[in-house]
């Protein structure tokens, strides 16, 4: 079993509820427009970090992540980018290159509003937005997910809703 944090959209911000409800995570996965590399260097000492670059992160970030990151855990094939819309809504290409080559697991940030959906039209691909955990944008919530990947799938999803 393999438990994954996963955020994006710090901005720069590194909310102080993370240390906790990060605690124990596997591994973190950041999801573009990270901010600040502190960000990144606050993540690390709590479990391993694979991030990916956003619109708002200059080169100093953009030199140490990539665009696009393809992983596995556990069995499970997961691809994260920052900008890439939404089923049914997709931009900069992304439905062709999902229906040429599905993960199991599709990660993006960048819209600042959670959501969490099965993609049948994409082998029953799990999409996952985990909203946003900085305080810029016109989100309401602080919000970041922990996923429980288990027996080569993914079991559980986890919405934390930080500050609260």
């Amino acid at each position: 079993m393999t438990t994954l944090g996963i955020l994006s959209d710090t901005h720069g911000y590194f909310h102080p509820d993370l240390v906790d409800e990060l605690d124990g995570v596997d591994h973190i996965l950041h999801a573009g427009d990270i901010g600040d590399l502190s960000i990144i260097d606050g993540l690390k000492a709590l479990a391993p970090v694979t991030a990916v670059y956003g619109n708002v992160d200059g080169w100093d970030i953009r030199h140490r992540t990539a665009e696009h990151q393809r992983m596995t855990f556990d069995g499970v094939n997961v691809w994260m980018t920052h900008i890439a819309g939404r089923p049914g809504a997709w931009q900069r290409g992304m439905g062709a290159k999902l229906k040429a080559d599905p993960p199991d697991v599709f990660i993006c940030g960048h819209s600042h509003i959670l959501r969490i959906e099965r993609v049948k039209p994409f082998d029953n691909m799990l999409y996952l937005n985990p909203g946003a955990a900085g305080r810029q944008g016109f989100h309401q919530k602080k919000t970041c997910v922990r996923l429980v990947i288990d027996d080569g799938a993914p079991v559980q999803a986890d919405v934390i809703h930080l500050d609260e």
